[in-house]
Parts: structure tokens; sequence; C-alpha cells
């Protein structure tokens, strides 16, 4: 499959974003696969932000794990990902404001200096983020792809501002492709464009959009990185698609507006990461007593407490399981990809309102945040939509029974104001008219029955709901099992590990709770080993499927330093694992320099970068350590020596070069 990376590094504020964007919306204009992830930092300006951009003529599952062209906007980029690209790629830069030292190019990558200041001389006074747009340019040359359509994206991308700004970023754009026609010979990339046009979208525009579909009627939340762009798409949004929208002040305000919201009628659903789910979770509980039809997403990120907010994890699993007290029947649900948070939460109001109940979305950061191509008719405006039980009249049929005592668990709904239909909706126990049981009208047969006629919707839920299935060969050496946003680049594992001659499939969840125990025991017991796969430190799936099943899964892959999985990963873990390797948790020679990059910027300041990598015996410390060179950026100077250790990370001395 013909593909390429492009990365593209600098400091926030550097305006990574529009060029980031204008050269995906060119490739996918083209009818390119793509799919990207940003990793950025908690500030406005300064940081280091590193956008991966993987385009293909194929569809792509994860963002891969090469590196082939460089767009540095920053020194501090070329220093970290130079060494990172691939032999036939390139590493373009500003050469008037940087430099890339010849050690740190692979063998077969060319650097593609540009002098920024004397190309954009016909362009009049320029904002320093406009040397992105040259490096667009150039980039653009190298890759093969088409200039006319790169226009078309930038008139798009500026017109806001005015005709003279969109001018002037096309004749930059020019001039930076002009150059590198003029000064390199193209990369080794020819493409069959089809231009079939697709969507460019994320996750957390899919969960919108499928809301919008669904009906949804009622949005809050309270702004929270990773599900803060589903407010700022519904606030953009909401007016023109008949969705009230309310920032509240707290996420105690924001679920128990929702939950109010859906126990009046309308379709209502809330956002939030993991500290703000943990505020919810009372009143989630207050829905699944009350049978109230509302849609919860939990978007995730590095815990425990603000942990690290603009990074992924599969940490929340255990804290979503364990929402409010008590039992109560609610579904929870993890979308695969974007397409599939599109249908999921379609699918989440549905459920939600036939089976009177709470429904949560768990997706993260990688998921929510990550955009990607999809076909043009991946979504649709036109889905199905079931509200479930509804009482519309109550005349003369006796008492009305809010909660009565069916078969299927499933009581007839009554919107308020419904005439006849008066009842108590409480968080307190109560009876099938809704009387309380908590007090003088105690009675423990009550209690058992209304119990028993809540959590019988689970049962129906569960064979309603569709069970996992082996993806791949079933006669496979290895199982790789996963959940939620993995199952993309285990996908992209298991292709690679089959052309190793490793035979591999894949079993991956979707619906959490209520949990298909019996189809995924039927799979897992006839796999020779099993692997789960998750962003996490301790293995919350896994030990959540031994206490569903009682299976308890061979080895475990696990990842929690805040960025997602890559092929690569999974595949050399497996490797180590059918060897009989232990796995290291030693810290790696390429983690001892970014742990260097943090001890830099962090106390020694801009001029410095870390050099050559030693490991040594630790010279009387407890452990071997990594001895780091830190030298100067101009010259290559030795400035000093950082000491840290192998096994435990610690950062032990810190030793300046005698003048």
């Amino acid at each position: 499959m013909k593909e390429v990376t492009i990365g593209i590094g600098g400091a926030a504020g550097d305006g990574l974003d529009k060029a980031g964007d204008a050269l995906a919306k060119t490739a996918a204009r083209l009818g390119l696969y793509l799919y990207a992830y940003n990793s950025y930092q908690s500030v406005i300006r300064g940081g280091h932000i590193w956008l991966r951009l993987r385009v293909a003529e194929e569809k792509v599952y994860s963002h891969g794990d090469h590196l082939n062209v460089l767009m540095a906007l920053n020194q501090d980029s070329i220093e970290r990902h130079a060494r990172e690209v691939e032999p036939g790629g390139a590493v373009v830069f500003n050469a008037d404001k940087l430099h890339c030292d010849a050690v740190l190019l692979p063998d077969g990558v060319v650097p593609v200096p540009l002098p920024v200041t004397e190309l954009a001389k016909a362009a009049g006074k320029l904002q320093p983020v406009m040397q992105n747009t040259i490096a667009l340019g150039a980039v653009l040359f190298l890759l093969g792809l088409d200039f006319e359509m790169a226009g078309g994206v930038l008139r798009d991308t500026f017109l806001y501002k005015g005709e003279a700004i969109v001018d002037q970023n096309v004749r930059l754009a020019r001039a930076g492709y002009d150059y590198a026609r003029q000064a390199f010979v193209p990369l080794d990339y020819s493409w069959n464009f089809s231009r079939s046009r697709r969507l460019f979208v994320t996750g957390n525009e899919a969960i919108s959009l499928g809301a919008v579909a669904a009906g949804c009627k009622f949005y809050s939340a309270y702004p929270m990185t990773p599900a803060s762009a589903i407010l700022h798409w519904m606030a953009s949004h909401g007016e023109r698609c008949g969705v009230v929208v309310k920032q509240c002040e707290d996420e105690l305000a924001v679920v128990n507006m929702a939950v109010g919201a859906g126990h009046a009628g309308v379709r209502a659903m809330c956002g939030t990461s993991g500290g703000g789910f943990a505020l919810m979770t009372e009143a989630i509980g207050q829905a699944g007593m009350m049978e109230v039809p509302v849609v919860i997403v939990e978007v995730q990120r590095g815990g425990p407490s603000t942990g690290i907010p603009t990074k992924t994890e599969q940490g929340d699993l255990n804290q979503v399981f364990g929402a409010s007290q008590g039992d109560y029947p609610r579904v929870i649900l993890a979308p695969a990809d974007v397409t599939d948070s599109f249908w999921t939460t379609v699918e989440a109001f549905n459920l939600a309102e036939k089976y009177q109940l709470p429904v949560i979305i768990i997706s993260d950061l990688l998921l929510s945040e990550h955009p990607e191509t999809v076909e043009a008719d991946a979504f649709s405006h036109d889905v199905p939509i079931e509200r479930g039980e509804l009482v519309t009249e109550w005349k003369g049929q006796g008492p009305f029974k809010r909660y009565a005592f069916t078969p299927s668990g499933i009581s007839p709904r009554a919107l308020p104001g419904t005439e006849g239909a008066v009842y108590v909706a409480a968080t307190d126990e109560h009876d099938e008219e809704g009387i309380l049981i908590s007090d003088v009208f105690t009675s423990a047969p009550v209690r058992r029955k209304i119990m028993e006629k809540r959590m019988k919707k689970l049962e129906a839920l569960r064979k309603e709901l569709a069970p996992p299935k082996l993806e791949g060969p079933r006669e496979a050496e290895v199982t790789l099992i996963g959940w939620g946003s993995t199952r993309g680049v285990i996908r992209e594992a298991v292709a690679q590990l089959a052309a190793e001659g490793i035979p591999s499939n894949q079993l991956h969840f979707k619906v959490l709770f209520p949990f298909h125990a019996e189809e995924a025991l039927a799979i897992l017991k006839t796999s020779k080993r099993t692997v789960s796969v998750e962003a996490n430190q301790t293995g919350q799936f896994a030990r959540h499927l031994r206490a569903e099943t009682g299976f308890t899964v061979d080895h475990q892959i696990l990842k929690y330093d805040g960025e997602p999985f890559e092929p690569q990963h999974i595949v050399h873990q497996v490797k180590a694992i059918l060897d009989g390797r232990a796995r290291s948790l030693d810290v790696t020679a390429d983690e001892a320099r970014e742990m260097a990059y943090h001890y830099i910027r962090s106390h020694l300041g801009e001029d410095v970068r870390p050099g050559q990598i030693a490991q040594s015996d630790g010279d009387g410390l407890a452990e071997p350590v990594w001895l780091v060179e830190i030298v100067s950026r101009d010259g290559g100077e030795k400035r000093g020596e950082l000491r840290i250790g192998v096994e435990t990370g610690s950062t032990y001395t810190w030793h300046p070069a005698v003048s």
C-alpha cells in the first residue's frame, strides 16, 4: 500500500493546526485516506506540539509507526524528530531561523532548508506563522500533491479574513512549491488520485452529529478536555439543529440538567471526562432509580485527579462500572472508531428511551480528538428512532403505575403533564405507583420485586445488543483482545504479525455492560494464546473479562505513558511473548533522551539539547544509569552530563562541564 506519514512539530501558537489542516484537506480532496494524531500540551503558547498525518491510497486505521517527512517549525522539533525520519524522507525547515545538524539526520534523509525571508519578500509584511505556508508549499511538491487543490483549500480556510489574506497565503505556498521544484527533486511518491470526496472528522464531531441525527434536543456540559469539543460543536450548531445547549457551573449541574431534560421528555445528553464523571455518579444512579433516559459521554484522559488532560488513556473503566451505589440497569458502550462513534450515539439514544435507563458512551482522547477520513455515506440523517413505551393519555384505567411490574421490566412511561398520569418520580425506592417505601410504607417484598423488575431489562438488552465476533483466521497462534479505540491499531498489528508469519486474530469488545459472557467465553476457549491490549496500567478490561466469564488472559500488553499504541509496539511485545522474553520496564535510550529534554526545558533553558547517550554501571549508584551528554544547540559543544537511572528513571545528577 502506498502511504506517507508527515510530522509537523512546533510550539503551541506556531500555527500547526492550520498547516496540518490544509495539508490534510488537500490530500482528502484528492481522494486519499488520512488518519491524524496530535500530541499536544495544556498550554496556549510554548511547549512541544507534535502532529502526525498519515496519508494513503487505502483506508488506514491508526497513525502508524513511520515518519517520512518532518516539517519543523522550531529548533526543538528538528532535534527531537529528525532522527526518526526514515531513509528516502526529508526534513523541511526555515533556514533563516533554524539549522539541522548533520549528525541528527539518518542516512538517506534529505535536509530541505527554505530561505523563508527571501521567498516571502513579494508577499509583503508577514506574521511569523506564515512561514508554515511556505513550508506547506514545499511539502506539496516533495510529496507530489496537486497545488491547485491546495490553493482551493487555502481559499476556503482564510476566506473569512478577506481576499487579501487568501491571496497572500496562496502566493506564499506557491513560493515554497516553486523553490522546492527548482532546488530539490520530489520524493518517490506517485499517487492515484480518485478525487472522491470524503469527510474528515473527529470522534467528538461524529458523536455530536450522531446525537443530532438521533433527535437530541438538550446538551449540557462543563468544559473539560478531551470532551470539550462536543460542547464547542453543539454551541456552534445547536441553534441551527434545534438543540438547547447549556454550559453549566459544574458537573453536578450538568448531569442533573440532562436527567431533568430526559425526565421531561426530550432526548438529552451530557459530556465530560474522568474528573467530571466522578461528580456525576450519584445523579447517574438517580436516573437508574427513576428510570429516566439519558446519555452520558465520558471521554477518558490520563488520571487520576487532574492527571494529564491532553493525553490519552483507557483508565476510567473501573470508575464507569462503579458509577453510583447499588445495583441498577444501565448500558456502557465503547465505540471503536469515528464511524462507530456516530452510530453508537444513535444507538445510545434509542436504548436509553426504549429501556428507560442511563446509557454511558466511554471514549478516550485518541478516538475523540483524532480526525480521519470516512466515506461520504458513512453517516446518515435518516436514522431509526425508537422512543419506547410512551403513554399519551390515561383515563379510567385505575391509578397510573409508572413503575408497573411487567414481564419485560419496562413500564409505561408518561411525560410530565400527561392527563391522569400523575406520579412521584423519586430517588428513594418506591412501589409501582411511585409511592416511597423508604419510610412508613416500607415493604421488603416490594423492594425485592421492583429491584428484579428493573434488572430484568438487562437480559433483553443483552439479546438486542450485538455480541463480539472473532476477526481473522480462527486457527490463529495469537488472539489479541481489545476494547474501544484500540480496534484499528490492533487490526494493523494483526496484519503485520501475519506478514511476519505469525497468524493472529482479534476479539474486540464494544458492549461492556451488559456483558456477552457466554459468547465471549465460547470464542476464548478455542483460542490458542490470548493477549489483552489496553491503554492503562492495571489491565482493567482483562479483570472485567475474568469477573464476567472466569477466563484469565494469558498475557497483557499495557501502555500508560499518555501516548496511543502504534502497531509495531504491539508486534514487538507479541513476539517477545512468543519468545518467552519477560517485558522490560527499564528506561530505553529513546526514553532517556526524552527525559533529558524534560530536565533541560524545566532546569537548563532553551540553548542546549541532548547529545550522545551511553549506558554505565552506575558508578556506585544502586542501578545502571544512562549518561546523557548535554550539548549546545549552535555548535554542539559539551555543556555537561545528566545521569538517569535505567531501572527507576530517576534523574540522579547533573554535572556541568568544567570551563
